[in-house]
């Protein structure tokens, strides 16, 4: 029977190849930095509509909602369709929005970062329901809003629209790996405080910026005492930010601040993180805190957070792990590769805080994230499709 439907989801997924690469140049073609992702999800929503979705709607932050089916067990698909800027755009040799496609690859700004997985999900949905697959299930689309704060549309979803899955499937790159995990991080900032003065006679005043001199060096040699879990690997930190304020440049600065990305293995926690930077010797008289989000969406729409975002592990023998592998081996005929990402995404807030059952799986490499060569191979966003309309079946 597995095997037979795997033939089936091949078969309509090779029918909807033209309509799923259309989809995803278009998407890239409509910008969505800065988290002003209202025109992506007009155009997103249209094709959910147009694929007849029982329900489609724009939730109060912002962000694409569709659904198929009405069963018991609910499987959420979540892909993030905002992206980071253009940067400097005299390093891109297309346009990033039109890009280009070369030798089977579409290069495009969120090609890989993470539109490259909108199309299959939605797609599989609509291919669920034309193999009247749907008895037992209600699938979510949820295209979001991520890049500025990791995990706040989900949060949202679940808290403001009370939509809460029972299983979420992330379409972060992956190189069609199944990922099961990934390293949290808190984001936090470090404040020192002098005495200005005029710049010709510096011994008079207390220059904030030497304080942090010894703060930021402190910092660089942390990391060989960071926990080191077997899987997700060890902590790190960063100093990613660093900034003054000074009367006037030739007057000794009385405020440095300095931002900070701490990477969180399993066994380290925001408390822990912040700890550690108190406990610096250099630390005498600084200030440590941990950011906060608070920033309205396009909307106008606000959901305070903070900038904490647990690490997370789903165990090898967890049924999610174990159906995404059944459904990986069902229509691809091979072993999958098990591994975790690198980079954060929005299982910090399924499994890190929900503790609702994630995993991930996608196109692209997560190398080409955030690049002036943001790329996905276009085979790879067709037979993702596959796997998507799969792994339901498998719960």
């Amino acid at each position: 029977m597995e095997a037979e439907i795997a033939v089936k989801i091949k078969s309509e997924v090779e029918k909807y190849r033209n309509d799923i690469i259309k989809f995803l140049k278009e998407i890239i073609a409509i910008p969505s930095y800065d988290s002003q992702i209202g025109d992506v999800v007009q155009r997103v929503n249209e094709e959910m509509l147009m694929l007849g979705f029982d329900e489609v709607f724009t939730d109060k932050m912002g962000n694409s909602v569709g659904r198929i089916g009405n069963g018991p067990i609910k499987v959420l698909f979540d892909s993030h369709i905002d992206t980071v800027g253009i940067a400097d755009k005299t390093q891109w040799k297309w346009d990033p929005f039109q890009g280009k496609e070369e030798n089977g690859i579409f290069y495009g700004l969120g090609a890989c970062d993470e539109k490259g997985s909108t199309p299959p999900m939605i797609y599989a949905l609509k291919i669920m329901k034309n193999l009247k697959l749907l008895d037992k299930y209600t699938c979510y689309y949820f295209g979001n809003m991520e890049e500025e704060c990791d995990g706040i549309a989900p949060h949202s979803l679940v808290e403001t629209e009370k939509i809460v899955p029972d299983y979420v499937i992330i379409g972060e790159p992956t190189c069609m790996r199944i990922y099961r995990g990934q390293r949290g991080r808190i984001e936090m900032k470090v404040v020192t405080k002098g005495r200005t003065c005029h710049a010709s006679a510096p011994e008079r005043g207390e220059n904030a910026v030497y304080k942090m001199a010894g703060i930021i060096s402190d910092i660089e040699q942390m990391g060989e005492s960071f926990k080191n879990d077997p899987f997700l690997g060890k902590g790190s930190i960063t100093v990613s930010k660093i900034e003054c304020k000074t009367p006037s440049l030739n007057a000794v600065p009385d405020e440095c601040t300095i931002y900070i990305d701490r990477r969180l293995t399993i066994g380290e926690s925001q408390k822990s993180a912040i700890k550690e930077i108190e406990a610096l010797p250099s630390m005498k008289g600084a200030v440590v805190e941990e950011l906060f989000f608070d920033t309205p969406s396009y909307t106008g729409f606000k959901f305070p957070v903070n900038k904490y975002y647990p690490p997370w592990v789903l165990k090898p023998g967890h049924s999610l792990v174990k159906a995404s592998v059944k459904a990986y081996k069902a229509v691809y005929s091979s072993e999958p590769v098990v591994d975790k990402w690198v980079f954060s995404t929005n299982g910090t807030y399924w499994m890190g805080k929900a503790n609702i059952p994630a995993i991930g799986f996608g196109p692209g490499n997560e190398i080409h994230a955030h690049t002036v060569l943001d790329q996905v191979p276009l085979e790879e966003v067709v037979k993702a499709t596959e796997f998507y309309a799969a792994i339901p079946l498998f719960l």
